[in-house]
C-alpha cells in the first residue's frame, strides 16, 4: 500500500504574514509536521505543496518533496481539496504515480503524538471508510443568538448541566490530520464526505496555529515540554 502525505502551504497568509515558516521553537512552523511525517512507519513518501520558493527551500531542507501549485490554487478562495487533486494529477502526469492513500496534514498543527499519524491510518484502513479526521473531544456548552434571543445549541439548559465527565461523545475537527483514498477525493466536493470515522487526538495537540497568540501559546507548550524532559 503506497500511502502520501500532502502538506499545503502557500505563501500568502493575511493574518500571519510568511506564518508557515516564520520560527517555532527555534525552528520553521512546518518543519515540525514534515518531520512528523517523516517518522511516520506507514508513510511512503511526503510533499509540500507550495506556490512559494522560499517555502520550497526551507520544506527541501527538512526532506521533503514538493509539488509546485499554479497561482489560482494559492489565492484565498481556493479549497483544499483543489490543491489535493492537483497533488495527485501532478504525481500521475509527471511520475505515472498513483497512491493508495492520501494523507493530508496542516502545518499550522505542529503538536502530534509520535504514533499519532500511523494511528490515524491504521483506523483508516480497518474501518474502512471513505475519508477520517481528527478531533479532540469536545466539553462545552455551545449558546447562540437567533431570532428568539440566547439559545442553548448542544444541551437543554432547563435541565441540569452535565458534569466534565458525562458530556456526550461531542467532537471539534482539530485539522490536524486528514485520510482519503483517491477515489474518494476525486468523487467529493469537501474535505468531509462519505463514510467518515473520527481519530481522537487529546487537547493541546489540537492547537491551530492561527494568531501570534496561538504562536505565543505553542512557544510556551514547547517550553514546558522541554523543562520536562
Amino acid at each position: 500500500m503506497n500511502v502520501i502525505v500532502v502538506i499545503p502551504a502557500r505563501g500568502d497568509s493575511k493574518r500571519i504574514p510568511r506564518k508557515n515558516i516564520l520560527p517555532l521553537g527555534g525552528k520553521p512552523l512546518i518543519s515540525y509536521t514534515i518531520e512528523d511525517a517523516k517518522n511516520a512507519s506507514s508513510v511512503d513518501r511526503v510533499f509540500v505543496s507550495t506556490d512559494d520558493n522560499e517555502i520550497a527551500r526551507v520544506s527541501r531542507k527538512y526532506g521533503s518533496e514538493i509539488i509546485l501549485r499554479p497561482p489560482e490554487l494559492a489565492t484565498d478562495t481556493a479549497s483544499t481539496l483543489s490543491v489535493l487533486l492537483h497533488s495527485l494529477d501532478y504525481l500521475k502526469g509527471i511520475e505515472f504515480y498513483s497512491p493508495d492513500v492520501v494523507v493530508l496534514l496542516q502545518c499550522t498543527s505542529p503538536f502530534r503524538k509520535e504514533d499519532d499519524i500511523d494511528n490515524a491510518i491504521h483506523d483508516f484502513v480497518d474501518k474502512k471508510v471513505d475519508a477520517l479526521f481528527s478531533a479532540f473531544h469536545f466539553t462545552k456548552y455551545i449558546w447562540q443568538v437567533g431570532k428568539e434571543g440566547v439559545e442553548s445549541v448542544n444541551f437543554d439548559y432547563s435541565k441540569d448541566f452535565w458534569r466534565e465527565q458525562d458530556f456526550p461523545s461531542q467532537y471539534q475537527a482539530n485539522g490536524s490530520i486528514f485520510v482519503y483514498t483517491p477515489r474518494v477525493l476525486r468523487e467529493a466536493v469537501s474535505l468531509f464526505t462519505g463514510e467518515m470515522a473520527i481519530y481522537e487526538m487529546d487537547y493541546l495537540n489540537s492547537i491551530q496555529v492561527d494568531t501570534y497568540e496561538d504562536f505565543q501559546l505553542c512557544e510556551y507548550i514547547l517550553k514546558l515540554q522541554h523543562d520536562n524532559s
